[in-house]
């Protein structure tokens, strides 16, 4: 496995992944795309929407059950993403999940979700620094409640970044979560954020890392868009030396290659193909955001379209519409180069460096 750690605490290594192009022929102009009615934001598959149902009505049992099923299977990629969502519905209707951990007080999933909520309150705090200090121990009990699993180490990770945590302590939390799983994108999301938010403005450092894992990841884990997500931080920064025009279209072209090889019209790659199509607009390549448009259906993400607008879903339909027009008219290549996508072009209504609202 590629030394990913040597490039979390020292930015030097020169990254040997520079992607290619996927060679998916262009979508036709008249590309059917759901109507705007039909476009839901942030939909759940059926197993969680099911988990959510339940945990609306009071009962825990359908929650416990997805997610003891990801912990058998090792699905973790599918069990981060569970867990964030029924945190953040237990955050506005906690009684279930409060039930849960009275009646299961060591069960790992119950802690989990728990240990999200927790961090995701201090998240959203003046305090957070110090909130997220007092919430060390209930991570520490679920990472120790099922050793296999990295989501608890993804949430220390990104505990870490919020908590300001030095590069000695981050690196052993690094190294314990990659021991758990290699290739897991939530950590890998998660190390490359710190690094973003360490040493703000090294861009092509943080590309260097992103790169390098995805070149180690295997064909069809998503850490291979972790190039794309280093790729969106330089387009929508403010500072930092230019990143070459190539390794952005590589870090589009690697995450377009995933995204092919992913079932169209699913909800659990729409936030992959949403940021893509992001990205993709603009890089001016309204083309093959068209094709990821049509590959994501109906299901719109808030992330990434929460950075330019207080509405996503109408921001999402606003792009979606744009391209598709542009691409009908055969105006869909701009020429928009990586640094007029980086001043908020094509259609950023914001400025500046918004705090992310997925940390």
């Amino acid at each position: 496995m590629v030394d990913t750690m040597a490039l979390l605490h020292a930015f030097t290594r020169t990254s040997r992944a520079r992607g290619r192009r996927t060679g998916t022929p262009p979508p036709p102009a008249q590309a059917t795309l759901p109507a705007d009615d039909e476009v839901l934001l942030d939909a759940p598959d059926d197993a969680l929407g099911r988990a959510l149902v339940g945990a609306a009505a009071g009962d825990p049992a359908p929650a416990a059950e997805l997610l003891v099923v990801t912990r058998r299977r090792a699905a973790w990629e599918h069990r981060d993403r569970y867990v964030r969502r029924l945190a953040a519905f237990a955050r506005s209707r906690p009684e279930w999940l409060d039930a849960w951990r009275d009646r299961a007080p060591r069960d790992p999933d119950a802690l989990l979700v728990d240990a999200q909520r927790a961090v995701d309150r201090a998240w959203d705090s003046p305090a957070r620094a110090e909130l997220l200090r007092e919430v060390s121990p209930l991570i520490t009990a679920a990472a120790r409640a099922d050793h296999r699993d990295p989501v608890p180490w993804r949430l220390a990770l990104d505990h870490a970044r919020g908590a300001r945590a030095g590069h000695p302590y981050f690196e052993e939390l690094w190294e314990a979560a990659v021991r758990r799983a290699p290739h897991h994108h939530g950590c890998h999301v998660a190390a490359l954020r710190y690094l973003a938010s360490s040493w703000h403005g090294s861009h092509r450092e943080c590309l260097d890392f992103a790169e390098t894992a995805a070149q180690d990841a295997p064909e069809g884990s998503l850490t291979q868009a972790l190039p794309l997500r280093a790729a969106f931080g330089y387009l929508t920064d403010g500072c930092g030396p230019a990143v070459e025009r190539a390794r952005l279209d590589a870090a589009a072209d690697r995450a377009a290659a995933l995204s092919a090889r992913l079932p169209p019209a699913q909800p659990w790659p729409a936030e992959l193909r949403n940021l893509l199509a992001h990205v993709l607009v603009r890089l001016g390549r309204r083309r093959d955001a068209l094709e990821q448009f049509r590959l994501t259906g109906p299901y719109a993400t808030s992330f990434p379209w929460d950075r330019d607008a207080d509405d996503p879903l109408g921001r999402f339909l606003e792009v979606r519409q744009d391209v598709l027009l542009a691409v009908a008219s055969g105006s869909e290549s701009t020429g928009t180069d990586a640094s007029g996508a980086r001043s908020g072009r094509p259609g950023s209504e914001r400025r500046g460096r918004p705090e992310p609202r997925d940390h």
